[in-house]
């Protein structure tokens, strides 16, 4: 009687148990299926980190060289102004991963976590833009033709198919460029037209401009807004 007794014991104890453990891997199984909560912007946090940086965790401020409100001096570097948020989290991505050459912004990206990157962007992205002009009046109308329509005889495509009639670009897919220094613009095609940038779609565009060429469409698109 007692060996029965305790065999029922066993039998209803091993029951629960089980009972128990599958109803802790449905309750795992469904956590794991839940979607991630979207990342929370803070754009005063990334406000505070482009103009200040943070000392303690070694993040230098990006506003000695791009400028208040992402409005940089030069065309030695970029204006960051209004860029999507989604394209500067992406670049700044890849000079941290190397995947980008530049040993000054692969420096100072390698400080950043993902959070770091995001806010900084949103803050960039809701600047707004110092407007450029172009400047040389012999080339601005081959400048505008390559932009608008492109060089059929070299299969260019129009700049303006991608980044959109006033540069302004497509979230995500594309940069804005419309009212960029000109001098930038023209050191990217440059970088991407020998390779040492990577980007397939730019790389295969810009090995077919002449130097004459991407200097005209460069200067052309500063004057876009």
């Amino acid at each position: 009687m007692n060996n029965i007794k305790s065999r029922l014991k066993l039998a209803v104890l091993s029951t629960a148990l089980v009972s128990l453990a599958a109803s802790i891997g449905v309750f795992s199984l469904a956590n794991a299926n839940e979607p991630t909560a979207p990342q929370k912007i803070d754009i005063n946090a990334g406000e505070a980190l482009y103009s200040n940086g943070d000392a303690s965790r070694g993040i230098v401020a990006c506003v000695g060289c791009h400028g208040p409100n992402g409005n940089s001096a030069s065309g030695t570097w970029p204006k960051l102004a209004g860029q999507h948020a989604g394209y500067i989290t992406t670049q700044l991505k890849h000079f941290k991963a190397g995947e980008r050459a530049n040993p000054v912004m692969m420096g100072m990206a390698a400080a950043l976590q993902d959070a770091d990157m995001a806010n900084i962007a949103a803050y960039l992205n809701k600047q707004v833009q110092a407007p450029g002009t172009a400047k040389n009046k012999e080339s601005i109308e081959l400048g505008k033709s390559i932009y608008r329509g492109g060089i059929a005889s070299k299969n260019v495509p129009a700049c303006a198919a991608c980044h959109g009639p006033a540069g302004a670009g497509i979230p995500v897919q594309y940069p804005r460029i419309g009212g960029q220094w000109p001098e930038y613009t023209e050191t990217q095609l440059i970088s991407l037209r020998a390779g040492e940038r990577k980007n397939l779609q730019m790389n295969m565009i810009a090995a077919k401009l002449s130097d004459r060429e991407l200097k005209a469409v460069a200067d052309y698109i500063a004057g876009l807004h």
